[in-house]
């Protein structure tokens, strides 16, 4: 288990700097967790549902900190900013019945999405901004 392996879930990102910036990535990043719980997103709590950024290199890091901050000092999240920034490790695929939880089972995921606070969350953040 991940509690034991420290392993984070996770998503691998691989884009096209052309199309789209690792800027507006991380916009993204932030438009859709809670950063300011450790440990924990929403119902889910353990090690493994830490936010972080993994980066590849000094650039990205430096982005990643600046959006960081950037974030921290507005005051959005009401509270400060837990997210931690750490350079990108060997990523693991989880499991086949991981991938596409959404689409797959789409009726357990939206019964489990509606119950878990993310949405309402995101709205009291965000408003009519939510992703």
């Amino acid at each position: 288990s991940s509690e034991t392996t420290g392993h984070a879930e996770a998503v691998e990102i691989t884009f096209d700097p052309k199309k789209i910036t690792y800027e507006k990535i991380l916009d993204v990043f932030w438009h859709q967790i809670d950063p300011t719980t450790v440990d924990a997103q929403f119902v889910d709590v353990g090690n493994s549902y830490r936010t972080e950024i993994f980066y590849h290199n000094e650039e990205q890091k430096k982005m990643a900190e600046q959006s960081k901050t950037f974030w921290d000092k507005k005051g959005t999240f009401k509270k400060p900013i837990v997210t931690q920034i750490v350079a990108a490790g060997t990523f693991y695929k989880a499991e086949d019945y991981h991938q596409s939880y959404y689409k797959t089972n789409a009726i357990k995921y939206k019964f489990y999405r509606s119950r878990s606070g993310r949405d309402r969350y995101l709205k009291s953040i965000w408003g009519d901004r939510a992703h």
